[in-house]
């Protein structure tokens, strides 16, 4: 990564928010014409998602009919995780993968996978591990030789495994197992099957309500956000892009409309993925639910690429050039003050 690069990161800050201001009101009132922008065509979009309020600018979108008044007609595939998400895209069985993190992203850009981000939608940090006291487990220290239970491929392996290096530790210090579905996670520790699990909330406020005081627990990200995007694949982006443009027009009024109606849009999302209010209450700020493409994801994902390579997670031994996994195109039309990647 160049010095230069590095020293460009978040230049041009102020100009952007008064552009922002500016671009928001116009998308603001344009979703006030359902034929803005589209010229009345109707398009359809199958968008695959893991239940994360970190969606929350996809749910706004839906609930205010920004996606039709775009016309847009969207039918949406529930999966556990954001890379089972980004496995039914990779599938066929969906156009948008959206929630997804950047970890699973990188790890398909090692395996050459013809798909990029179009999108970050939200910048978060809600993975945790939580572990049982009566397995002797008190300090970080006492997770070696430990059975940790994590979902492999996605954002809580890595955290977990850099949460562990931050402590002077490693991943080869204990036995990884794999829990693919909420149900596990929960079920695994509160059952005994493992010592501790590193997951997303909210399962994470699950397992430590379900244990109570036998519960210890560590925010796993050590103040690194996570960066929820829209995926897609190089096809479908060439292929479609008025769709994605409208579509990522839906996502920025969705942003004003959350800005404007803060209560209202937390309820919103509280509705659409069944969250209980005193959860909303502990993790709605752990979010900044914005549309962009920042410098700072390409980071992120060079320092993940980084740590695969590290832990023979990849039989790659170079850092994939992340520019070819990022789609400028629909956003620089969309809402191009967001567009910050240094090229």
């Amino acid at each position: 990564m160049s010095r230069n690069r590095r020293r460009l990161i978040g230049i041009g800050v102020a100009v952007c928010a008064v552009a922002a201001a500016a671009t928001g009101l116009g998308l603001y009132l344009s979703a006030r014409n359902p034929r803005d922008g589209n010229g009345g065509r109707t398009g359809s979009i199958v968008v695959a998602y893991a239940p994360f309020e970190s969606t929350a600018l996809v749910w706004i979108a839906e609930d205010q009919r920004l996606f039709s008044r775009g016309g847009l007609t969207m039918t949406w595939r529930r999966y556990d995780s954001g890379v089972g998400a980004l496995d039914g895209l990779l599938n066929g069985d969906a156009d948008l993968a959206v929630g997804t993190t950047e970890f699973p992203l990188v790890g398909s850009a090692f395996r050459k996978d013809r798909i990029r981000a179009t999108g970050t939608i939200a910048k978060s940090e809600f993975i945790y591990i939580v572990g049982r006291k009566d397995r002797g487990i008190e300090t970080v220290a006492d997770l070696k030789g430990k059975r940790v239970g994590t979902t492999l491929r996605t954002i809580a392996e890595f955290y977990l495994g850099r949460f562990l290096e931050l402590h002077g530790m490693n991943q080869q210090g204990m036995t990884l197992v794999d829990l693919k579905t909420p149900a596990e996670w929960v079920n695994a520790i509160v059952a005994g099957d493992v010592d501790a699990v590193a997951t997303a909330q909210p399962y994470a406020n699950a397992v430590k309500d379900r244990l109570g005081a036998n519960a210890v627990v560590w925010s796993a990200q050590s103040g690194q956000p996570l960066y929820a995007l829209a995926i897609a694949t190089d096809a479908w982006i060439a292929n479609n892009p008025r769709l994605l443009r409208t579509f990522l027009t839906s996502l920025a009024q969705a942003e004003q409309y959350l800005f404007r109606n803060p209560a209202e849009a937390r309820a919103i999302v509280q509705k659409r993925l069944g969250l209980e209010v005193s959860y909303m209450d502990s993790v709605w700020l752990q979010n900044q639910f914005s549309l962009s493409l920042d410098e700072s994801l390409i980071l992120a994902m060079e320092e993940e690429a980084r740590w695969m390579i590290k832990n023979n997670l990849t039989g790659e031994r170079q850092v994939p050039n992340f520019l070819d996994h990022i789609h400028e195109g629909g956003l620089k039309v969309t809402k191009p003050e967001a567009v910050n990647i240094i090229r």
